[in-house]
């Protein structure tokens, strides 16, 4: 069983990625429905004005440290989480294994066309994958029932769902119970990635903990959103007092 440990009192699994995957497996195979959170500082930060948000994830199955934020925090505190599990690598890993043992997979979200754009690439990327459904992310209040019957009837084993922190998250929680899929996650931009729409940053920035600054000068209109990482640096060097 995984352990948590706790960053601005939202819990954040201590796993590989290696595990996380298997997490996930096990959720699948248990046929019950389970709520995958990425968090990363961003995140994290909104749960603290937003408690809606902070009640999902610390009631989520899975919460794992997308962001060197995150990892940062939990070391500086103490209780160290082994390493970054990125929503992105997540997901593509999922996808692969998906293909490898035919789990079916439902594609919800991001702006119309990215979705089905995403589908083309993660088929020809992960052979024999099988993508059940895919619908974007732009709908009315009055559509809601015939999409969560559509992704209830394609009998998905995975939904991933790109509706952006923390609408994703919220609607999940709200409707997971209906849609019947063993692991819904929320994936942020990861269809807009995947797509080719959105850029990400190159390796060696991801290493070097740099990937918010190269989506910040791809997406120069993210600047009031990355306040949000100073702000967390304070609140977690506060905490440890």
């Amino acid at each position: 069983m995984q352990s948590n440990v706790t960053v601005l009192d939202i819990p954040i699994a201590a796993i590989t990625m290696k595990q996380a995957v298997a997490a996930v497996e096990d959720f699948i195979t248990a046929k019950k429905t389970h709520l995958i959170a990425t968090a990363n500082a961003e995140m994290i930060m909104m749960a603290q004005q937003d408690g809606e948000l902070a009640s999902i994830l610390k009631q989520a199955d899975l919460v794992v440290p997308d962001g060197a934020g995150v990892v940062w925090a939990s070391r500086y505190l103490g209780h160290p989480v082994p390493e970054r599990v990125a929503g992105y690598d997540l997901s593509q890993q999922l996808l692969q294994q998906a293909a490898q043992k035919g789990y079916r997979v439902y594609f919800f979200g991001a702006a119309p066309g990215i979705a089905v754009q995403a589908q083309a690439v993660a088929v020809a990327r992960y052979p024999g994958l099988h993508i059940v459904g895919v619908r974007d992310g732009y709908f009315s209040v009055q559509e809601e029932d015939e999409i969560i019957a559509e992704i209830k009837a394609s009998q998905s084993d995975i939904l991933l769902v790109a509706l952006g922190v923390p609408k994703q998250e919220k609607w999940l929680a709200k409707n997971l119970h209906r849609l019947a899929t063993p692991v819904a996650m929320g994936v942020g931009g990861t269809f807009d990635v995947m797509a080719g729409v959105v850029e990400r940053a190159p390796l060696w920035m991801q290493q070097a903990s740099l990937e918010w600054l190269y989506r910040l000068l791809q997406q120069p209109q993210r600047f009031l959103r990355m306040l949000a990482l100073p702000q967390f640096v304070l609140r977690v060097l506060y905490a440890k007092k």
